[in-house]
This record gives C-alpha cells, sequence and structure tokens, in this order.
C-alpha cells in the first residue's frame, strides 16, 4: 500500500488550528441577528418614556418626606442643590403617595425585561476599540458607561429594597437618591446624543448598516418583532405579579413577586397589611399597657400627660385613609378613630396648628421620630389614631396609639407615639 500525502489539506489544516477564535472585541463575535438599529431603537423609545416617569415619580416620593423639615425625615442632609424642587407636601387627594408609588415600583418592575433587552442589543459597543475616536466619541461613551452603570445599580438597589432585602452598604435613601441623579444625568445625556438618530432608525423600513449589525450573523431563529414580543411578555408577566401589592382582595393575590402580596397577614378589622411588627420595632408589653402608658405633649403653654383613657374622653373623630409605603405596597381606606392632631395641639395653646415632631417608643430601626409639617396637622383627617375599623389598633399596629395622615408615607404615619412636641421645626 502506497501512503499518499496530502500537502494542501494539511496546509488548510493547520490553518484552522492555528485561527483564534473571535473576542469581545472583535466585531466578528458578536453574530445575533436580531441587533441591529432599529430593535436599539425601539427599545431606547420605550425607555425614554418609562425611565422619565420613574425619574419624576422617585422625586415626587421623596418630596413626600419634607425632608427639608426636619433631620429626622432627610435622610440625604448632603443633597444640597439637588433638593430645588422640594415644596411642602400636600394632604389631598388623600391618596396621592399611594397612587405616586404605587406607578414608582411597578413600573420600575415592569422595565426591567425592557432594560435587559435594551443591554444586550448594544452590548457589542461596550467592547468597542478604540474607546475613543474623538472628543465627541469619548464623551458618548463615557455617557454610555455612567447610563449602563447607574440603570443596574438603581433597578437592583430598588428591587432589593422592594424585597425588603436590606443588603446595601449604607442606607437605602442616600444610595437610591444619588444614584437617580447620576443615572438620569447620563441617560440625559445618552438622549441628546442619541434620539435624532433613534427617530431617522423608526423611519427606516430597511435595516441600515451599523456597528450593531453582525458582519457575519447566525441564521435568526426569530424575528425582531418576536423579540419584542418576548420581552414586552416579560414585562406583561412582572406587571401582572407585582401590581397587585396596591390593592386588597383577589388582585394582592395576584403579587406574587412582592412580599406584601398573597393573603392578608390576618383576619378581622386589624387584619391587613403591616410595615413593621411590634416584636421587630422592639415593643415591650409591659410599656404600653394601660397602667404604664402615658402620651406627653408639649407645646407653648408647656407639657401635659395623658392616659388612654384620658384620650378617648377627648372629642373623637373618623377619617378613611389608606396606608401606603415606599416599597409600593398599599392598603385600601381603613376607618380610623382617634383624636384629631389640632385639637392635640391645642391643648397646649397652639390655636394655629403648628409642626410636630413625633417620637415613638420603637427602640430601634430607621424612623423612631418623625415631622409633619403645620399644613399636615392642620388637616381634619389628621389623628392620633386609638381604633381601626371598629376595633382596638393591635399591637402590630401601634396599639396604644400611632398617627394617620392624608397622603404621607407609611413612616411618617408613626406607630407606638409616646411624645408629640408641637411648634415649628
Amino acid at each position: 500500500m502506497v501512503r499518499e500525502h496530502c500537502p494542501g489539506v494539511m496546509r488548510a489544516y493547520g490553518r484552522d488550528m492555528r485561527r483564534t477564535a473571535p473576542t469581545p472585541f472583535s466585531p466578528a463575535f458578536w453574530r445575533s441577528p436580531l441587533r441591529g438599529p432599529w430593535l436599539t431603537s425601539v427599545l431606547g423609545v420605550v425607555l425614554l418614556g418609562g425611565i422619565t416617569l420613574l425619574f419624576l415619580t422617585g422625586l415626587v416620593s421623596y418630596a413626600a418626606y419634607n425632608p427639608d423639615l426636619d433631620p429626622v425625615n432627610d435622610q440625604t442632609p448632603d443633597k444640597g442643590i439637588l433638593g430645588f424642587y422640594l415644596f411642602s407636601w400636600p394632604t389631598d387627594p388623600h391618596w396621592l403617595y399611594r397612587l405616586n408609588q404605587g406607578i414608582h415600583v411597578t413600573l420600575g418592575i415592569t422595565l426591567i425585561p425592557v432594560l435587559l433587552a435594551k443591554l444586550w442589543s448594544v452590548v457589542p459597543r461596550l467592547f468597542t476599540l478604540p474607546p475613543a475616536r474623538s472628543l465627541a466619541h469619548a464623551a458618548e461613551r463615557l455617557s454610555l458607561v455612567l447610563l449602563v452603570g447607574g440603570a443596574l445599580f438603581e433597578f437592583v438597589t430598588g428591587v432589593l429594597n422592594v424585597q425588603l432585602d436590606y443588603i446595601f452598604p449604607g442606607s437605602f435613601y442616600p444610595l437610591h437618591f444619588y444614584g437617580a441623579w447620576v443615572f438620569f444625568a447620563a441617560f440625559v445625556a445618552h438622549v441628546v446624543l442619541k434620539l435624532p438618530q433613534a427617530l431617522r432608525n423608526l423611519r427606516q423600513l430597511r435595516e441600515e448598516k451599523d456597528d450593531l449589525v453582525a458582519p457575519e450573523p447566525d441564521e435568526p431563529t426569530v424575528s425582531r418583532r418576536g423579540a419584542l414580543w418576548f420581552v414586552g411578555g416579560g414585562s406583561l408577566l412582572l406587571f401582572a405579579t407585582t401590581v397587585g401589592q396596591s390593592f386588597d382582595g383577589f388582585l394582592r393575590r395576584t403579587a406574587l413577586l412582592a412580599p406584601h402580596g398573597g393573603a392578608e397577614p390576618g383576619s378581622g378589622p386589624n387584619g391587613f397589611q403591616i410595615n413593621k411588627t411590634a416584636g421587630y420595632a422592639g415593643i415591650r408589653t409591659a410599656d404600653t399597657e394601660e397602667e404604664a402608658w402615658r402620651l406627653v405633649v408639649t407645646g407653648r403653654t408647656g407639657t401635659v400627660r395623658l392616659t388612654r383613657a384620658d384620650l378617648l374622653r377627648l372629642p373623637l373623630h373618623s377619617s378613611s385613609l389608606p396606608i401606603a409605603c415606599v416599597e409600593g405596597w398599599s392598603t385600601s381606606d381603613q376607618w380610623w378613630r382617634g383624636v384629631r392632631l389640632r385639637d392635640l395641639a391645642a391643648l397646649v395653646g397652639h390655636d394655629d396648628p403648628p409642626d410636630v415632631f413625633v417620637e415613638s417608643l420603637q427602640q430601634r430601626g430607621a424612623f423612631r421620630h418623625a415631622a409633619l409639617r403645620a399644613n399636615q396637622v392642620a388637616d381634619e383627617r389628621s389623628l392620633l389614631a386609638l381604633t381601626v375599623n371598629g376595633e382596638d389598633l393591635s399591637p402590630d399596629h401601634g396599639y396604644p396609639a400611632r398617627v394617620i395622615v392624608p397622603a404621607a408615607p407609611g413612616v411618617l404615619n408613626t406607630k407606638w407615639v409616646a411624645r408629640m412636641t408641637f411648634g415649628d421645626l
């Protein structure tokens, strides 16, 4: 048998063996046939509207804490000029904070698939070499880095807060607040640079050649419109399993991804959602018993100490108000009954209701103290509540007394109230 050599084949085989696989810095590495300016532009336009609304509702949410009223309300004391827009938070409509925070959280979670798809569509640009071809290109790349990093930071910290996983390297409030400004500044810069091109891409019937288009694409298994339907389906699923936390009854049971979704925590008049339990807050039964507890009210004419029985002998009033929290969950209106805050102010010499500083029996955790503006104290629906839905407050809902104010974030509706100091803050 004669062995024949095939030098041509061996040389070709040798070249294939020496060829190195493409790296992410090579356009040949990215082979998806879906990437292109049209898909990126569609996702970008959706995010343009969604992120703008997220930012605005986030600013409104921050203003609801009245952070410029007192240091205990201000979790971002070094905000400086970033607090330029702050205003006195109103009490009407009484569901204002409930609506704003429900939109903010639900929209943020709903946009997650869109954000991930957008990042996937532009990921080749993160590996483009050289990093900067001109000053304008360098500015664009810098805005892209801040945009991607800021988006991931804001969405991750937001989701962790909603899920009550406080694993941040600091307080959620300053991290999310300052991160939002950095992210939105990069977002605005990116929009200014890219919006005209994005609008042109949307009007194109045929895909233009672009650095996002793969030079050697794989065979498509789905169309770009099919990919958009897939992303939209993911967003719809997240929406359907989140939005119910802002409602009661059956809809709350659909909020499978929310800690305050599912069944109510109990039954009866006190069987609605709770932010923090008495046990978590370190409330001892001995401190809330009738013989031990006293409400200390201080104002212009001095200090009075009231037992719960003393409060029950004062004129009592009712208000139907919800509880709404920063994590996006809320309850329907509950029927509260107690003493008006403005009547307590009058007991210590304030016929014209001023601000009030409220202190709780709570031993640990944020917002053990809270400040309320004069307009909140003056509202006739603002109560030091003693009962809810016709029954005494349960320990978890703030027994022996709690504050309830229309349109205020849940943490400002202080539970287990021990002291109230009326006066200008």
